[in-house]
């Protein structure tokens, strides 16, 4: 608050005041240190002011310097604030010795790509030269310029470097130019920032040399671009693809400036209702008109009460009445890099945030804004940011240039939901103008500031100002930098490089010393036919020189043509998976997009994924299904969570989905005809009817007797008004009526109130008008109670039209049921509590209903300390807290309601696919604990088998931190050692499904401290799934960091929104979802996708073959080299070493090149060891990935020796043939000569290097065949068509005189045989007595057992063993009730009467009334006394039937609905409030029946004892619900 004159007159408390409106549901809760470390940074900032105590004092007359606390803080954050002035001049503290302004601020222009057109050269031959294998070819090269060392041809040895170096820097420019067109996208989005105003903040900043450098040469770039485009293009084109740039954000400027008459860029008058009369624009959302009432959008006089003449609180105005200004300034279009820390900006309706902004004004008369936080934390509901008290007259830009003030702001941070600030001004009394002004201050916090990356709802326009701008942003702060990823079989791959270039470096050592002593001896021919050598025959000189030739010689045994081949595989490998059509989302046109090619097998590695959950696995689309009212069940639903349960069970699900949505179609019609019949409702819409109850309405209209009918109104009246919804109306006859809320659940009831003919049409003022049945009525809000993840509950406080004051009440059910009256609504309580149990068993998200009348006087008196509380400076949360807790109290439950958060399409099963693969998924989300544990069982990441150990440290101290990992591992028989890590480092096997970790931000923040980590990361270990729940973008970042380097595994992160960027980033493989969520996660993504679904074709299929693919690749390259390789070495030995080339030099050139290199390509790119269906449908043949069992040192080791040996035969088979000299051609010319023998080596070589590929080769398709055979007849092509020519020199005529003789053929023949005989002894004996999954696998489609994969057409086929599971309808046989009559499409599916009890039993839990929570189950014991009992629900008995285990883990965790739990809390927190309230004396405003006519919700054994022992409580007296 400010500081302000004395208190003005007590307020009308029938009026509601703007800030009783508390905003608090944007917090994220904190606890007590933090909220001292916020004001002691406060109190800091305000010390060095220098002006004492007295600065401190103005920060309010009410609130004094006492409002500050202190705490310890290092002297580091001291410093890390900022001021921020606007309209004043800099004070000489804030230069330095020189005059120049201490403070630099970073740029608003942000930059995702890696390069720039200048770095680009240098920065991409940097990174490329970190791989060993250029450096040492380089070097290679440079040896070859000098003739010592013999290189025939050092031009023709430069071209593989660089063609490798430039086909990658090729794929590097064209994946960094995609990053860069979105950058350049979003920099020169378009703003209106204030312009011809001194900044004083940024006005003397100065642009560097480079800066101007790297401008003219990015002007220079594109301005060659564009003259080349406008060759090909036509001006008319060209300005219509500039126009088409942004077109959503230009689309809506427009509309937005021709809407109010002002079509130039610049804006002087801000489009607001202006205070001349007959200026006003209409609304932008036009007022319902219902029953000659107009309701107005809420927004602008929603929270304003109706008396003009209310006495308002002083709170200031930063605006001077005496500064002169020059009234030149203007609000233009600019772009976002223009906005710089300290400007003005103004943003308008559906606009995204281009910085991070203080809001000043809003077009709200009470200055509320609401913002779309999905970039940052991933939800789509909308949050209400307010402006500050003090600045809500800066409206106009000549109010900018009159508003003086600063802005001591804290320093960047990361933290999303923390922010600490104070504004400075002078005030003035404008009706004196010589009275002396007087300071005053308002705090800022997160409820002030618009972030980066939100985009504003609902709200016509912002004025505010820019405090953090580019990298100083919290999204940028999250996102971290973008990483350069390397594959993990590139980074293994350099460390067998190694191994060659010993080998290498081996070969090359006895060369230098064989020649060196053969050339120092006098007694050899040598002497007598040499010239001498190079080294002057000098031993060692001679010794140096041949090591270095030899070097050249052998260099192919460091294969640098295998990286350009790996480049090739992954590019390939890359469109292949761009063209899978099965990973294509036809909806938004969006294929499978890979952003990185380098990766690809590292996806076929993958342990843990870490997923985000809202629009990565929701959809994000709340759904009302069910709801329990006065102990009677409503709502038909099959849900995925019943689905998931039933396919465990063997089921078929499909028969069983199918039967289920044809019985929910039924009663959608009934429940239509029956709703019209009651009542026409104008609003309900056929198609957005997600509450199917035919009963309800039923019960609605009076069938179950006047009571339950009364029950099912009152009920939906608290739906109607209890909330914080915004209505939004579609033009129509009659108008749609839409609802815009903070949370998508509240839109969910809200809504679900107006289809059944409770319809929120609007707001008068502070007053809800709600159609009821056709009748208007008009509830005044008086007080509103957000909801927050402490609190877990909203109340609203509303005067009834009948005058009565009623506190209507949702939230947790632990929540509402300590805060009923104590020993009343017993056995309602009881039912409810069943019936909130079945819904969440079924998925359902279950929010409690209850009310209280609040008498008139109590509201008085507490509204008082109400309206303390929430204009207090310091603590107002707590504060809030306090006084709501005192109203929340003695209240009397209504019913439940269960929501279901729509799944994507095929995500459970996507979830139990990847776990049979052996992964491990971790969802890390910024929502609240409750909502993430339903979504797991939803979706299969958790199950009723499970026990989940919640992780929740209240009081923020790493020791209790460490206290409660040291009880949990202790389950394990763990003490959290680095022995046992290094243990779990080895072991890939999944954890049992029987524990689950639960865990919040808070919590999370402190078992990530170095000190205790490791005990956090092996207790996760030992857990099945691990849900960490309100964690910031850092966070997610921090959580992938500890897994990826504390287990040494491969990690694979999945979001959707700008809040995953960091851990997408952090993870070795990211996918980002391009969905409603923006484009922000798929910007810094490896590969985008369009749901969830696909990732398991992308991992499963794609990353399983491309890791297999690959690993046998290189395998089969470094073989084929060390073949190659040898050969020539072994003919050293017969020259002394001298480094005599075997072959012809045109053979050394297309080895790689030609002759081997495409039947390897071919290896990489398509071989298959299964198809793709074999591959979903058996995914534990993934788990080989995980262990990383395709690419291991024994494989390499093994396939160089095998590669050693074949060298031997092929060379020593044909010497061994020209030893004994003994036959020449016809024309009597010998073969004996080195090129003709090199024919005969190189040909074996060849023919048996393309064969061994192939042998390694799972598919031998026409394709692949085909290939090797050319391949290797191309070495005879060569040769033959070579040595026809005399330029062939010494190898004239070779072919043709060695192909023409039959020992060439004969000892081809036997080296093929021989080579490869031991290669193929040693798969036989592998494949037949040592058989890995695949190969039983391959067996097993041979014989035909997988032939129903070709008829299925499920993207997630069936696995073998569930082809002939048992069907819905043989289920259903043996559960059937025999007795029952009537038609049989009402048929229950699963009748209650043969509900499986005594069979299911967890071994981790206690039986009994105590410890299990089908505490109250139902029995037929007792004969059904409700009155419809004819009345089926089948979904409610389906539900009963499929639920086949208990969650004793719910109730151990305190956060889960457990109908055992409820009935024990016994109203445990009104008991320790205020005195009961008699229901006699008019504390209650219906009637709370006693379930006398419904069936016994207990049986007598079952039931507790103050259920069995005592009376009733008695039930208040009936009234109509108004």
């Amino acid at each position: 608050m400010a500081a302000q004159p004395p208190q003005s007159p007590q307020e009308d408390s029938e009026v509601t005041n703007p800030v009783k409106r508390i905003r608090w549901a944007t917090h994220r809760a904190k606890g007590h240190k933090a909220d001292s470390k916020r004001q002691s940074l406060k109190e800091r900032l305000h010390r060095r002011i220098g002006s004492g105590e007295k600065k401190r004092d103005s920060l309010g007359k009410e609130a004094g310097p006492t409002d500050f606390e202190s705490s310890e803080a290092d002297s580091d954050e001291q410093d890390a604030g900022r001021r921020v002035y606007f309209n004043t001049p800099l004070p000489n503290s804030e230069r330095d010795e020189e005059g120049h302004p201490l403070s630099h601020f970073a740029r608003n222009k942000i930059r995702t790509a890696k390069y720039t057109p200048i770095s680009f050269i240098p920065k991409n031959l940097w990174f490329q030269f970190h791989n060993i294998a250029n450096v040492y070819f380089l070097f290679i090269i440079i040896l070859g310029v000098f003739s010592i060392f013999g290189a025939s041809n050092p031009a023709l040895n430069a071209v593989p470097l660089i063609v490798i170096l430039t086909v990658t820097a090729v794929k590097d420019a064209v994946e960094d130019w995609r990053r860069t067109v979105l950058d350049n996208e979003l920099n020169n989005a378009p703003v209106h920032r204030l312009v011809d105003f001194n900044n004083v903040n940024t006005a003397e900043d100065t642009i560097s040399w480079w800066r101007r450098f790297k401008k003219a040469t990015t002007r220079g770039i594109l301005w060659t671009w564009r003259s080349w485009k406008n060759k090909k293009t036509s001006k008319g084109k060209e300005g219509a693809t500039d126009r088409e740039a942004r077109p959503s954000v230009e689309t809506r400027r427009a509309s937005v400036i021709s809407y109010y008459g002002h079509g130039q860029d610049d804006v002087q008058m801000t489009p607001v209702p202006s205070p001349l009369p007959g200026q006003s624009p209409p609304p932008l959302t036009d007022a319902v008109n219902a029953g000659g009432h107009t309701h107005m959008q809420e927004g602008d006089r929603a929270r304003a009460g109706p008396n003009g003449a209310r006495a308002q609180k002083f709170w200031g105005s930063v605006i001077d009445p005496f500064k002169t200004a020059p009234d030149k300034a203007r609000f233009k279009k600019d772009a976002w890099k223009s906005v710089q820390v300290g400007d003005f900006v103004r943003l308008y309706n559906d606009e995204e945030i281009p910085a991070d902004i203080v809001v000043l004004s809003t077009s709200s008369e009470d200055g509320a804004c609401y913002v779309e936080t999905k970039g940052l934390d991933g939800e789509t509901n909308l949050k209400v940011r307010n402006a500050l008290h003090c600045t809500r007259d800066v409206k106009h830009a000549r109010h900018c240039e009159r508003a003086v003030f600063q802005i001591e702001s804290e320093g960047p941070q990361s933290n999303l939901y923390s922010y600490s600030a104070v504004i400075r001004w002078k005030q003035h009394d404008a009706k004196d103008p010589n009275a002396a002004p007087y300071d005053m201050a308002e705090p800022i916090s997160i409820n002030n500031l618009l972030l980066r990356g939100s985009q504003l709802r609902n709200t016509e326009w912002v004025l505010g100002v820019v405090m953090f701008t580019g990298d100083e942003t919290k999204i940028m702060i999250n996102s971290g930098i973008t990483p350069s990823k390397r594959a993990k079989i590139s980074k293994d791959l350099n460390w067998n490089v190694i191994y060659n270039f010993i080998i290498l470096f081996g070969m090359c050592l006895v060369s230098g010393i064989v020649l060196g002593v053969f050339w120092a001896k006098p007694d050899t021919s040598h002497r007598l036919f040499e010239f001498g050598s190079y080294g002057n025959n000098n031993a060692a000189t001679d010794g140096v020189i041949a090591f270095w030739a030899a070097v050249i010689l052998f260099q192919n045994l460091v294969p640098i043509s295998l990286y350009i081949t790996l480049e090739i595989i992954r590019t390939l490998q890359a469109v292949f998976i761009y063209n899978d059509v099965l990973m294509y989302y036809e909806k938004i046109d969006y294929p499978c997009t890979p952003k990185s090619w380098n990766i690809s097998d590292d996806v076929g590695q993958i342990e843990y994924i870490f997923s985000d959950k809202t629009g990565t696995l929701t959809q994000n689309v709340m759904e009302f299904k069910k709801c329990t009212v006065n102990g009677v069940p409503y709502g038909e639903a099959y849900t995925e969570a019943q689905a998931g349960m039933q396919r465990r069970q063997g089921i078929n699900v499909e028969e069983e989905s199918a039967r289920a949505q044809e019985q929910i179609e039924r009663d959608r019609t009934r429940m239509l005809e029956q709703l019209r019949k009651m009542h026409d409702n104008p609003y309900l819409r056929d198609e957005d009817l997600t509450f199917v109850a035919p009963d309800y309405v039923a019960d609605l209209s009076g069938d179950s007797g006047q009571e339950q009918k009364l029950a099912n109104e009152r009920f939906m009246v608290a739906l109607s008004v209890c909330h914080t919804v915004i209505t939004e109306r579609t033009p129509g006859d009659p108008p749609k009526i839409e609802f815009r809320a903070q949370s998508p659940d509240e839109a969910a009831l809200v809504a679900t109130a107006r289809d059944v003919g409770f319809t929120l049409v609007g707001r008068e003022d502070d007053r809800l008008v709600v159609n009821m049945m056709g009748e208007e009525r008009k509830y005044q809000v008086l007080n509103t109670l957000e909801f927050n993840s402490t609190r877990k509950r909203m109340s609203a406080i509303i005067r009834m039209p009948d005058g009565k004051i009623v506190l209507f009440c949702k939230g947790a059910d632990s929540m509402i049921y300590s805060r009923l009256v104590p020993g009343a609504q017993r056995e309602l309580r009881a039912t409810t509590g069943e019936h909130l149990e079945m819904f969440a068993r079924e998925g359902l998200r279950t929010l409690c209903i209850a009310e209280r009348e609040i008498p008139e006087e109590e509201y008085q008196e507490w509204n008082k300390d109400y309206d303390i509380a929430a204009n207090a400076v310091v603590g107002r949360e707590d504060k809030l807290e306090e006084v709501s807790d005192r109203i929340e109290n003695h209240l009397w439950l209504l019913g439940g309601t269960a929501i279901e958060d729509r799944l994507q399409d095929g995500v459970p099963d996507a979830i139990s696919l990847l776990g049979q693969a052996g992964i491990k998924l971790w969802v890390l989300t910024g929502d609240k604990v409750e909502t993430a544990i339903n979504i797991g069982f939803s979706c299969n990441l958790l199950n009723n088998d499970m026990d989940l150990l919640v992780l929740k440290v209240e009081n923020e101290d790493v020791a209790t931190a460490e206290a409660l990992l040291d009880e949990k591992l202790a389950i394990f028989g763990m003490t959290g050692s680095q022995e046992e890590l290094d243990a779990a480092q080895n072991d890939h096997e999944p954890p049992p499904p029987t524990h689950a970790v639960i865990i919040d931000g808070d919590t999370l923040k402190l078992v990530l401290d170095d000190t205790i980590k490791r005990k956090f990361l092996l207790l996760c270990k030992q857990c099945r799934s691990v849900l960490c729940c309100r964690v910031s973008p850092s966070q997610k970042a921090a959580v992938v960091n500890m897994v990826k380097t504390g287990l040494d595994c491969l990690t694979l992160s999945i979001g959707d929104g700008a809040n995953d960027v960091a851990m997408i980033q952090e993870a070795h493989v990211g996918v980002g979802i391009a969905g409603v969520e923006g484009r922000a996660a798929v910007m810094s993504s490896d590969y985008a996708i369009g749901q969830f679904r696909f990732l398991t074709r992308l991992v499963l299929v794609h990353g399983r073959w491309s890791y297999r693919r690959l690993a046998e690749t290189i395998a089969n390259f470094f073989y084929k080299n060390i073949v190659w390789t040898f050969s020539l070495f072994w003919y050293q030995i017969y020259t002394n070493f001298d480094s005599q080339y075997i072959f012809d030099y045109s053979y050394i050139v297309f080895f790689n090149l030609a002759f081997t290199s495409l039947p390897v390509i071919l290896m990489g790119v398509l071989d298959q060891d299964v198809d793709d269906k074999v591959s979903l449908a058996v995914p534990q043949l993934y788990r080989r990935g995980i262990e990383r069992k395709e690419w291991t040192q024994p494989k390499f080791w093994m396939y160089m020796v095998d590669g050693i040996y074949q060298s031997a035969m092929a060379f020593y088979l044909v010497y061994l043939l020209f030893s004994p000299a003994t036959f020449n051609t016809e024309n009597g010319l010998g073969l004996d000569e080195l090129k003709r023998m090199g024919i005969f080596v190189a040909t074996i070589a060849v023919f048996v290097a393309n064969l061994y590929v192939l042998f390694n080769t799972y598919r031998w398709d026409w394709i692949m065949v085909l290939v090797v055979v050319i391949s290797t007849l191309f070495i005879w092509f060569w040769t033959g068509v070579y040595t026809s020519f005399t330029s062939s020199v010494q190898f004239y005529k070779g072919g043709a005189e060695v192909y023409g003789t039959l020992a060439f053929w004969a000892i081809l023949l036997v080296a093929v045989v021989i080579c490869l005989l031991p290669r193929f002894t040693a798969k036989s004996i592998q494949k037949i007595y040592f058989p890995l999954d695949v190969d039983i696998i391959r067996e097993q489609v041979k014989q035909g057992k997988f032939d129903y994969l070709k008829q299925t057409t499920a993207y997630i086929p069936p696995p073998p063993e569930k082809v002939k599971s048992k069907t819905s309808s043989e289920a259903t046989k043996l559960n059937a009730a025999e007795n029952y009559e009537g038609e049989d499409d009402r048929r229950p599916i699963y009748p209650p009467s043969v509900a499986p009890t005594a069979t299911t039993h967890n071994p981790r839990s206690q039986n009994g009334s105590n410890s299990t929570d089908y505490t109250f189950r139902r029995s037929m014991e007792a004969p059904p006394t409700r009155i419809s009992l004819d009345r089926p629900r089948p979904s409610f008995d389906r539900a009963r039937m499929s639920m086949d285990r208990v969650r004793p883990s719910f109730e151990q965790s305190n956060d889960f609905t457990s109908a055992a739990m409820l009935s024990r809390m016994e109203s445990s927190h009104s008991r320790n409030s205020l005195p009961p309230q008699s229901p006699a004396e008019g504390g209650h405003t219906m009637s709370r029946l006693r379930n006398a006519v419904r069936r016994f919700t207990v049986t007598r054994e079952e039931a507790p004892t103050d259920l069995t022992h005592g009376e009733n409580p008695p039930s208040p007296p009936r009234r109509k619900p108004t």
